[in-house]
């Protein structure tokens, strides 16, 4: 299988009017996204609010993604949850509306141990048959996808990717010292985006390219032909990507897209808006770097 993608994909932010999904609004920042050269768009994932979603506000933001993109990217759905068949059920979903793979997050609350993992990953990848990412993001869910069950579920002919969103190149190099050459593995952390790429890393699954996708993608095909340059390049992204860990995602980045016009500043519960003070600094940083200060 050859890798998803190569570069910045977009984990999007999903947009709310009165408490509604605005899909309007949902086209206009794919639109921005796909303009300024993004090469894959994740929908529904944790920066997505997916987790408060409903099923059906899920799929229309897959079909609109779908319809949006026209081919041009694709498109990946985060589908998976801490009930297998649930999981199942919802990706057999999103496959129906169009979804050119799925995002399986590590079964959360009820957890379970790394056999537990490698039948949940596979249950739903032979149901689905949907190129598969599989998503480590211990910080969230306090378990953690070992690299020799990382190894084992590589040689699944759907499960085609892991993000890892450890931020330990312990781990990454492991990991990448296990799998085969057309595994791809993609960073989930914007603080660490230019390490991963030194340790070989395929591209980015981001946050902060919500709003700054053509920086993100520059840095990234600059890199391929010279390190020190595209280094010195995200040294001067690195200030807003500090900005936008000022609390937890997606608060931050949802507050400067609604700057930007992609969304009206409100989160779904238990997630709130940022306190104006800390939304004042974060659209300061992005206003210096887009300003040539940074």
């Amino acid at each position: 299988m050859s890798k998803l993608f190569h570069g910045t994909a977009v984990a999007i932010t999903t947009p709310f009017k009165e408490g509604v999904v605005d899909y309007d609004t949902f086209e206009r920042h794919i639109e921005f996204l796909l303009t300024n050269d993004i090469k894959a768009l994740f929908v529904n994932g944790t920066t997505g609010e997916g987790s408060t979603l409903t099923k059906e506000e899920q799929i229309r933001l897959v079909e609109t993604a779908v319809k949006v993109t026209a081919g041009r990217v694709p498109v990946y759905v985060g589908s998976g949850t801490n009930d297998t068949q649930a999981s199942i059920q919802q990706s057999l979903n999103v496959k129906a509306a169009g979804a050119d793979g799925i995002m399986l997050i590590t079964p959360y609350y009820n957890k379970t141990n790394q056999r537990g993992l490698i039948a949940h990953f596979t249950a739903i990848a032979d149901a689905v048959e949907l190129p598969v990412i599989l998503y480590n993001v211990p910080s969230r869910t306090n378990v953690t996808i070992e690299p020799e069950t990382v190894k084992e579920l590589a040689a699944h002919p759907h499960i085609a990717a892991l993000k890892d969103a450890t931020g330990d190149m312990q781990y990454f190099e492991a990991v990448k010292s296990l799998v085969p050459d057309d595994f791809a593995l993609y960073s989930g952390n914007d603080d660490s985006f230019i390490e991963f790429l030194d340790h070989g890393g395929d591209g980015i699954i981001s946050v902060a390219a919500n709003a700054v996708p053509k920086e993100f993608q520059t840095i990234y095909e600059v890199y391929q032909q010279d390190p020190s340059q595209a280094g010195d390049m995200y040294a001067g992204v690195s200030p807003l990507i500090e900005a936008l860990n000022i609390d937890i995602n997606p608060m931050p980045i949802k507050a400067l897209v609604t700057y930007l016009g992609f969304a009206d500043g409100s989160l779904r519960l238990p997630l709130v808006a940022l306190p104006p003070h800390e939304t004042k600094a974060v659209i300061h940083m992005y206003q210096q770097l887009k300003d040539g200060i940074l």
